[in-house]
């Protein structure tokens, strides 16, 4: 059985991103003061649908297409994109960055699982 803990982390890349909007996956992370360095990304998606406040932008009648430009999907501030990796420790997790930024925040890190297996 999966356990959820959707809780921030702080991550780090062998090389940093050259886009912050698609940043790749990292090559570590620290969660609840334990470090784990990634061996394999097991899986990636992407998740590039509005949410929250911003839903407004869509019509369902058209499929979720946009209404407007500002609210495109792929665009910088919308969407998450998630990564299921082994850790060193040999436990896998799913990741994500949400890329909405926060009160002059840039994107966010969220462990979102351990994946049992």
């Amino acid at each position: 059985m999966n356990t959820f803990y959707c809780e921030p982390i702080t991550v780090t890349f062998n090389r940093e991103p050259l886009l912050e909007k698609k940043t790749g996956p990292p090559s570590a992370f620290v969660w609840r003061e334990t470090s784990y360095t990634i061996i394999a990304v097991l899986r990636t998606w992407h998740d590039y649908n509005q949410r929250g406040r911003l839903d407004f932008l869509y019509d369902e009648k058209r499929g979720n297409a946009p209404r407007m430009t500002l609210g495109k999907r792929g665009s910088w501030g919308v969407g998450r994109d998630y990564y299921r990796v082994e850790t060193d420790s040999g436990e896998v997790f799913d990741l994500y960055y949400d890329r909405a930024p926060r009160k002059h925040k840039k994107g966010e890190w969220i462990l979102l699982k351990k994946v049992e297996q």
